[in-house]
């Protein structure tokens, strides 16, 4: 698995809305007692889990890997460590413009629940709303 500086260069092939995190906000997340790291070659997901629900932070999958696999891999090994960790429930946010997430949280069984307008905003100053996605475990 790479480090803090390798999973944020992941994290910047892969977003621009909402923005890509840095090895610091990525190694200080790592930090937590609470923050899990699941990870493939090609790609990585962060969770947290506390006081019986699981948050998945994000979830990056390298765009020449995509459509083989890893995300949704990704999400199920999310599931059963949120399981492991005693989570009854699990969330996410998701941009109501990135389809492909949503079809892949969709096929893992989790339901919109919330909007956020405007949540996400880009460096050129497009915005995006959030979708508070969630699901039992």
């Amino acid at each position: 698995m790479p480090d803090a500086a390798g999973l944020a260069m992941i994290h910047a092939a892969c977003f621009s809305l909402p923005r890509p995190w840095t090895a610091f906000e990525i190694k200080a997340l790592l930090e937590s007692p609470h923050v899990f790291l699941l990870g493939e070659s090609d790609g990585f997901l962060m969770g947290r889990a506390v006081a019986g629900e699981a948050e998945l932070l994000t979830l990056a999958v390298l765009p020449a890997a995509r459509r083989q696999g890893i995300g949704a891999r990704l999400v199920q090994a999310f599931l059963a460590e949120a399981r492991t960790r005693q989570s009854a429930q699990a969330f996410l946010e998701v941009a109501a413009g990135n389809t492909a997430a949503l079809a892949l949280y969709e096929s893992a069984g989790f339901a919109q629940v919330g909007r956020r307008k405007g949540y996400y905003t880009g460096a050129d100053g497009h915005s995006d709303d959030a979708l508070v996605l969630s699901r039992p475990v």
